[in-house]
């Protein structure tokens, strides 16, 4: 009895051990030494996946390349319909080339920033940095499908922008080798400063004030309004969100509400409340293929609305036919100067379901 007693005795002690050791390797795995069983080491993939900055130094900057070549066939497939086929834009964004020249190359210092017979600031006048177009066109480009562009896609788009200010021949090819080379043409390298507080804590700040901790109030809203003039300029914003994460825009054709949006979100619309949500059919095709980036149901956006294209050709003999050829080999003119890429990926019953959904809605 005895012995059996001592035999449960070492079973339980060693099973209690197996237990607050597994315990134990749960909340470090969970968590960290100071915040027991709160959160955990993030894992190496999960690491990568968010680690996609570049630096200046050109740290974090994968291995690649792309040409100037390469770079304009991309563009005018995936960034011509918003950014211009030269970089020249349109009425949405600001231009990407332009304003810069070789003296600008040669100082690092763009001379028509501070010309007021400038007319507008591009890009290539701004930025110091070339890993910061690299950067930026990987993580947020194209509008309707961030992420989606491979390394030497980006090279390529940064080559063929660089050409566009003639930092770069037309026959070059831009590599994560020569890239730091490439840093040294850039026309406003030395016009970006260290020497504030915004870079350096320890540095002399832009503005100077004193803290207030007295009646302070218990609850701020912050919020904005659209002058009458520009409300509904250029149809509805609440429709001209990309369909990428979360979608929030005022509806601009509705008159200006009386006091500004509370913490009860009274007059904040969704964009994602505007649009018919449908898993199949002819609207999933619409979403799909992107035609959304350029198309809203009721208002211009890069193209012509839905409800436009609709009342247009509403009536017409040979309608559904004219539509799929121009679907089918992309055009201009019919809306406006800028072109409407090709569709030639899709098959004639997924452009001929498409375009008479467009036309009637079926």
């Amino acid at each position: 009895m005895f012995k059996l007693d001592k035999l449960f005795a070492h079973l339980t002690l060693a099973a209690l051990t197996i237990f607050f050791a597994q315990l134990s390797y749960a909340q470090n795995s969970q968590g960290t030494a100071k915040f027991p069983g709160i959160g955990r080491n993030a894992t190496p993939a999960e690491v990568i996946a968010w680690d996609i900055d570049v630096r200046p130094d050109f740290k974090g900057l994968p291995k690649g390349s792309g040409s100037v070549e390469q770079g304009q066939a991309i563009w005018e497939s995936k960034c011509a319909s918003c950014h211009g086929v030269f970089g020249e834009s349109n009425e949405i964004f600001t231009p990407i080339a332009g304003g810069t020249t070789i003296d600008d190359i040669k100082t690092g210092k763009v001379a028509s920033l501070a010309d007021r017979k400038q007319p507008q600031r591009t890009t290539l006048m701004k930025v110091p940095t070339v890993s910061t177009l690299w950067d930026y066109i990987f993580r947020a480009m194209p509008w309707n499908a961030p992420r989606s562009l491979t390394f030497d896609e980006t090279y390529a788009l940064v080559a063929y922008i660089l050409s566009l200010g003639e930092i770069v021949p037309d026959d070059f090819i831009l590599s994560n080798t020569n890239i730091a080379e490439v840093q040294k043409k850039m026309p406003n390298r030395n016009g970006m400063t260290r020497n504030h507080g915004f870079w350096s804590v320890t540095g002399k700040p832009d503005i100077n004030s004193t803290a207030c901790m007295n009646n302070c109030v218990k609850f701020v809203q912050i919020g904005s309004s659209l002058p009458d003039f520009a409300r509904n300029a250029h149809g509805n914003i609440a429709e001209q969100n990309r369909q990428y994460g979360p979608n929030r825009g005022s509806d601009s054709t509705k008159p200006p509400i009386d006091k500004l949006p509370g913490s009860s979100g009274v007059g904040l619309a969704h964009a994602a409340d505007t649009h018919t949500s449908t898993t199949k059919g002819p609207a999933a095709l619409f979403k799909n293929e992107n035609c959304s980036a350029c198309h809203a149901p009721n208002a211009k956006l890069v193209g012509p609305s839905i409800a436009d294209i609709a009342a247009k050709y509403k009536g017409q003999s040979g309608a559904q036919e004219k539509l799929m050829a121009k679907v089918k080999n992309g055009g201009s003119g019919v809306w406006g100067a800028i072109p409407m890429p090709p569709q030639s990926q899709l098959s004639d019953e997924d452009r001929a379901n498409l375009v008479r959904w467009v036309l009637t809605g079926q």
